[in-house]
């Protein structure tokens, strides 16, 4: 069997990474929501925009570095917060945190995750935070304070979540939360030996089945038992005036994450946040919802130079983060890829997926006459607004969607 290291590509990661988890877990991390129709148009959307290539210009000395909130960056990418990177490896969040810090970018942390905040810092690396607003304000506002403790500046607040979304797959694979025991799930870890023995019972030797290490302690439980406390649920009242709240006390970077239209866009330029990232939470919250690359053209043209504008959801290839940086993003947030790699191999897996990447952006650059990227955005049509036609949304940088 191939290693992680011999995977050429991303889809070659995830079918490792589907061969080493549980179906259950492998199932939460790969698919969508109800239908699965944004799933699939997030593929769509990359697999039908075009780049319109220059030919006959010197590109030697190509770089993928970008600058981002005042630092220089060797490559465009941020690993974005996932809640089950615990669970993919043990120690996950901790060596993702560490394959983020080698390869030079930002490693976010989610709310959710299996591992405080105070361990993950210790790897080093430079994190951010993602943050669910709790129904009680006053226990997200000490989380703030204890996250900032850790040196944090960059705070993400997730706003596409108001409720969990529909994911009956998980249900009917016992992987929903709380994780059920059955024996069909019992069947299917004892299917998957290298993930039993080298993940779930070493976190059962640590004392049990994990929990969510920033949930207050008065309110920490494991996975598999119920979270009935009222106070730490997603908040369906979550609104502007909690960003407001948030802006006043958060001393550092704010971004919002899981914006889509234009006037929301617009909302977060005018409440003083220094970032939003355009995301459709990788299809796997609304199933209505419409591809990032479908939108975040108008939304940079909106917002202009008023703020940050970052990208995710869907990316499995260099040439789909070039889209995205061609359509004006400033970085890319990565969820999936990096997973699969750290399914894969450990933390050389998710480094290899994120080296993989960068090449393929790197060649990418190469055969479009690109040098930078930041050339990505001027190359055929300079400047270009994005207009409707009648065969597809034609964008900046000779990019056709659709």
């Amino acid at each position: 069997m191939a290693t992680s290291q011999e995977c050429l590509n991303i889809d070659e990661l995830r079918l490792r990474a589907r061969r080493f988890l549980p179906r259950g877990l492998f199932e939460y991390i790969d698919r969508g929501a109800e239908d699965e129709t944004a799933l699939r148009r997030l593929r769509d959307s990359f697999a039908q925009a075009e780049l319109t290539p220059r030919v006959l210009v010197d590109c030697s000395g190509r770089h993928t570095g970008v600058p981002l909130f005042g630092r220089d960056r060797p490559m465009p990418f941020v690993i974005a917060p996932t809640a089950a990177a615990g669970l993919v490896r043990y120690d996950g969040e901790v060596l993702l945190a560490q394959a983020a810090r080698a390869a030079g970018i930002p490693f976010c942390v989610s709310t959710e995750s299996i591992t405080s905040i105070e361990a993950i810092a210790a790897a080093g690396a430079e994190l951010w935070f993602q943050l669910y607003v709790w129904r009680d304000r006053s226990l997200t506002h000490a989380l703030l304070d204890r996250v900032a403790a850790c040196g944090v500046d960059t705070l993400i607040l997730t706003v596409d979540t108001a409720v969990s979304p529909k994911r009956e797959y998980n249900r009917h694979n016992g992987f929903s939360v709380p994780v059920k025991p059955s024996l069909r799930g019992a069947l299917d870890v004892a299917r998957h030996p290298a993930w039993l023995g080298g993940v779930l019972l070493r976190l059962l030797a640590d004392g049990g089945w994990p929990g969510y290490a920033h949930y207050p302690p008065q309110f920490r439980t494991r996975i598999t038992e119920a979270r009935s406390h009222d106070p730490i649920r997603l908040c369906d009242r979550v609104s502007w005036g909690d960003v407001a709240e948030l802006r006043r006390r958060w001393p550092g970077r704010l971004i919002l994450k899981g914006v889509l239209a234009t006037e929301d866009a617009l909302l977060a330029a005018e409440a003083g946040v220094e970032a939003i990232v355009v995301s459709s939470h990788g299809g796997r919250n609304l199933d209505s919802a419409p591809a990032p690359l479908a939108v975040l053209p108008r939304i940079v043209d909106a917002v202009g130079g008023r703020m940050t504008v970052l990208a995710d959801s869907g990316v499995r290839r260099g040439s789909d983060a070039a889209k995205l940086l061609a359509a004006g993003a400033s970085a890319v947030l990565l969820g999936r890829a990096p997973l699969f790699g750290l399914a894969a191999g450990g933390q050389a897996g998710a480094e290899h997926a994120l080296a993989i990447l960068r090449d393929e952006l790197d060649r990418t650059l190469a055969l479009l006459g690109c040098r930078t990227v930041a050339d990505l955005r001027s190359i055929a049509c300079p400047g270009a607004a994005a207009q409707d036609g009648g065969n597809g949304t034609h964008s900046r940088s000779g990019m056709t969607v659709g």
